[in-house]
């Protein structure tokens, strides 16, 4: 294991909700942080003082689309250190497939799906330097299993889980492991379409009878950190037993 050795992480979508709850946590085990919003620069800034003051990190906040390369290059160009990957940027759509745009489709896959090629790319040169790294995705049961109403979304991370499987076996000769946390339902800002009649609904049936919290997922994070390095290529449902 190297947690000692690994002191820089990015974390996309890290403006509120899982992303916030893993840099909280990360800075807290010393790792200097990237993070990434798309458009909620003033939260984040205001999260990466805190963390700085806090627990002595440096911490670099960007407002980027990580569905865009170029963007998701500008910020790699400014990042000479990388051991650590967390991609947790994500967008749902929910709606009838044939009642859907192309252009929120594609959307959905630009910011769910391609972003996590894009920054993985650029990340891989940084941590085969190292012959060390990880890459950890956020993902969805609904990867595993598909939900209706939304098929864009579960496409995107049936696509996430392939990936992490398939990039996982490319990357072990190099001491690099790639795996995903298959959430369950997570009290984030994601679910607030739902009311507190749906969300009702959806507790009762889960087994652990209760939704997920943030910072549970930010706890299985850090335990993938420490995790031997024979542990790769894994989707880990987190979801109280749900799916």
């Amino acid at each position: 294991m190297h947690m000692l050795m690994e002191k820089y992480a990015l974390i996309t979508g890290a403006s509120r909700g899982i992303g916030r709850a893993i840099a909280q946590r990360l800075a807290a085990e010393g790792f200097h942080l990237y993070l990434t919003c798309r458009q909620s620069i003033e939260r984040l800034t205001t999260l990466s003082d805190a963390l700085t003051k806090q627990y002595g990190i440096s911490c670099m906040p960007f407002a980027a689309d990580m569905g865009n390369p170029d963007e998701v290059a500008r910020i790699f160009a400014q990042i000479p250190s990388l051991s650590v990957l967390v991609n947790n940027a994500g967008i749902s759509y929910i709606g009838l497939l044939h009642e859907m745009s192309v252009a929120d489709w594609q959307s959905v896959m630009h910011t769910n799906l391609d972003a996590v090629f894009y920054t993985s790319r650029l990340a891989i040169p940084l941590m085969l330097r190292e012959h060390h790294g990880k890459i950890i995705n956020i993902s969805s049961v609904w990867g595993n299993v598909g939900a209706s109403m939304e098929a864009a979304y579960s496409a995107s991370k049936g696509g996430v889980n392939s990936f992490s499987r398939a990039l996982a076996k490319e990357l072990a000769p190099s001491g690099i492991q790639v795996n995903a946390i298959a959430c369950g339902v997570i009290d984030t800002d994601m679910n607030s379409c739902f009311s507190a009649e749906d969300m009702e609904m959806l507790r009762q049936e889960i087994p652990a009878d209760r939704i997920g919290q943030a910072s549970e997922v930010a706890q299985m994070v850090v335990s993938l950190l420490n995790a031997p390095d024979y542990l790769t290529g894994q989707v880990i449902g987190l979801d109280g037993g749900w799916i």
